[in-house]
């Protein structure tokens, strides 16, 4: 990885399904994680989006702030930090949205935010068979009785305010 790492830089697990044919020029950054050469976000996109595949964007930034000056072992430590706080999600992409090297008392230090990304070939991001409303899976014991009485949309309305959601955009 270059020493002038800058915002809009794409990291894709190793293991990532990508479209047959992308070529994309990578190069090792972390263990299980490469870094996309010559392209930014948009450029990244537009390859996958040629390919018709989709290139998600999941709203909500994950930042860290890292004590040295900007560089490539600064932000390593940054991007192991982004990665650990968000463990149990299934993306393999990760775009940074923003380095800022500042300093406190003559400290240097860091502040790096991104976004998960995720390349798949299906345009929903949530498999298919999984994409139901009112799916009684999903529901609560509590909300059951209700669901038998026919009051569905009732139930699902109360169900989804109960349960924490991403906001999902889709570049294709």
């Amino acid at each position: 990885m270059s020493a002038n790492t800058t915002s809009a830089t794409i990291f894709i697990r190793e293991n990532a399904l990508l479209p047959a044919g992308l070529a994309l020029e990578t190069a090792a950054f972390l263990p299980g994680w490469l870094a996309v050469q010559k392209l930014d976000g948009h450029g990244v996109s537009r390859k996958i989006a040629g390919a018709r595949w989709n290139f998600f964007f999941l709203a909500g930034a994950i930042s860290a702030t890292v004590i040295g000056r900007n560089g490539p072992a600064t932000m390593q430590k940054a991007v192991k930090l982004i990665l650990a706080k968000r463990p149990g999600q299934n993306y393999n992409a990760l775009q940074i949205a923003r380095v800022v090297p500042r300093s406190f008392l003559g400290i240097p230090y860091v502040r790096v935010s991104a976004h998960s990304r995720h390349i798949q070939e299906g345009m929903y991001l949530v498999p298919a068979p999984n994409f139901r409303l009112g799916d009684a899976a999903v529901l609560t014991p509590a909300l059951a009785p209700a669901m038998a009485l026919g009051h569905q949309e009732n139930v699902h309305s109360q169900n989804a305010a109960a349960t924490p959601h991403e906001a999902i955009i889709s570049n294709s």
